[in-house]
């Protein structure tokens, strides 16, 4: 019933197994819920190996602590600041020792003590310092780290804004945050920490003051939504859009549209409120398909619960918007100057609005908030420079947002059109495919100059200048120097086209 070894090892240090009804007498011991089931008491704490995720030994000879989630939520409540990076440990912090591709957190677990941290959070045994109780012992620190951030999001009952979908999910949740910020304390996602370690971050960011939470989650494998929502634990949520992106991942678009859509899962399962872009079919389809109960439409639609039209981009994006079946139903037509770049982001922009409003918050402080938001992290920005004009897109690239990116350009009405688009990742055996499409799209756009960068925009078949690497790239702008241009910047993050605008 039990592993190889546990009957000697419980008769040599003395290890019981109580029956169903036998209560644990002190917290002397070590107590332990291995895979088995059975509850085990270790009388004297020498020695002994726990089986279940979350078991904590004490004061083990050879072992850190080791204990169960609630245990180690406790630590957290006198000690409420978790770091993943040995290189900033804030004074009384824990020390989480995730593992990657190149890097293994348990190995620093010690530098972090002596930095400051008051606690390290370790998986393998031989990381846990003897006798050392700073040390806590899990099986699977990303899991225990998931956990902690669960047990602290349940401590809230604030509602909780679940944000996910293929392009926009930074921008909406940065426009989601402005517009509510108007009425209520929010905590977010910072920048784009929507993975399974950025999640917990965020969550565990989470304080007594926080009136609301708007938290983004990104996906590039199947199941990866519904693990994070495991976590988040969302009372309402948005999917963005769903397009071709990951498909490396995700091995069609079916299985984007299958990833996403756990979100629609998880809110139709817990009576969530979903907010659905009613222009986009697919969302539509996928929200059918669910038969939601509680549900608030946004799109340009003129049977949207919130209804809005683009006036132009000029290049900054003017719309007119009015809500009708709201919370603060109004027959007015609002205009909004934004200082967003792309007609693409009237999307982002209704769906701030369709939460705000659902909220509580006025037409007025909706569009103040819309009107002064400023992007960041190279997404749709304007910036200009002494010789050019810039829109900066380079954070990350999919077939979907260049197509977007590409018609948005081609519809400005200015001279001297440039485009720097770099290699879109991640696509997998559509690779090849998409590029040669979007290639096709851009001898369709009239643009006066396009370099492409990169190994996949080097296979396609075009009379468009083609650059190996961002370095090629700088010499010929040292060379050129270009001048009076419009130029578009879009390119997946690694291509790192993001080192141009200095340049320009």
């Amino acid at each position: 019933m039990f592993p190889p070894g546990w009957e000697s090892c419980s008769q040599r240090l003395g290890i019981v197994f109580p029956t169903a009804g036998n209560r644990i007498p002190d917290r002397s011991g070590i107590v332990c819920i291995p895979e088995t089931g059975f509850p085990v008491l270790c009388k004297n704490g020498r020695d002994c190996f726990a089986l279940s995720a979350f078991c904590v030994i004490f004061a083990s000879e050879n072992r850190g602590i080791s204990m169960d989630i609630q245990e180690i939520y406790k630590i957290y409540r006198q000690h409420p600041v978790v770091t993943t990076d040995s290189r900033s440990c804030p004074a009384g912090s824990i020390f989480i020792a995730l593992k990657g591709a190149s890097f293994d957190g348990n190995r620093f677990a010690e530098a972090a003590l002596q930095k400051g941290c008051s606690y390290a959070v370790v998986d393998e045994a031989e990381y846990a310092k003897a006798g050392d109780a700073r040390f806590i012992l899990v099986d699977d620190a990303l899991v225990t780290y998931k956990e902690l951030a669960r047990a602290h999001r349940r401590r809230f009952g604030i509602p909780v804004i679940g944000i996910t979908g293929t392009n926009g999910k930074t921008t909406s949740k940065e426009l989601i945050s402005a517009v509510l910020s108007e009425k209520f304390n929010v905590h977010a996602t910072e920048a784009n920490y929507n993975n399974d370690v950025g999640v917990p971050r965020t969550l565990l960011g989470i304080r007594p003051e926080h009136d609301i939470a708007v938290i983004e989650m990104g996906a590039s494998h199947p199941g990866d939504i519904e693990k994070l929502v495991r976590y988040v634990e969302p009372t309402c949520g948005l999917i963005t859009n769903v397009g071709r992106a990951h498909l490396q991942g995700f091995g069609s678009f079916e299985g984007v549209k299958r990833t996403k859509g756990e979100l629609y899962d998880f809110l139709k399962a817990h009576g969530g409120l979903l907010f659905l872009n009613e222009s986009n079919a697919d969302l539509t389809e996928m929200a059918e398909q669910r038969e939601f109960d509680r549900i608030v439409t946004y799109g340009q639609d003129s049977t949207a619960d919130v209804q809005g039209q683009v006036v132009s981009c000029a290049p900054f994006l003017k719309f007119t918007w009015r809500a009708l079946n709201t919370p603060q139903p109004s027959s007015n037509t609002y205009e909004v100057q934004t200082r967003l770049v792309g007609s693409y982001n009237l999307d982002n922009m209704l769906a701030a609005i369709s939460v705000g409003l659902h909220f509580g918050v006025t037409a007025q402080q909706v569009n103040h908030a819309l009107e002064n938001y400023i992007p960041r992290n190279n997404r749709s920005q304007l910036t200009e420079t002494a010789h050019n004009r810039l829109i900066v897109d380079a954070y990350n690239a999919n077939p979907s947002s260049m197509s977007a990116a590409i018609e948005n350009f081609r519809l400005m009405q200015v001279e001297n059109k440039m485009a720097i688009l770099g290699d879109m990742r991640e696509l997998g055996e559509a690779s090849g495919e998409e590029h040669q499409r979007v290639v096709g799209e851009l001898e369709a756009a009239g643009i006066d100059d396009v370099w492409l960068v990169g190994e996949e925009f080097g296979k396609t078949r075009c009379a468009f200048r083609k650059f190996r690497d961002v370095e090629e790239v700088k010499a010929e702008i040292e060379r050129r120097r270009p001048e009076g241009h419009y130029i578009l910047i879009k390119g997946s993050n690694g291509i790192k086209l993001f080192e141009l605008p200095a340049l320009l």
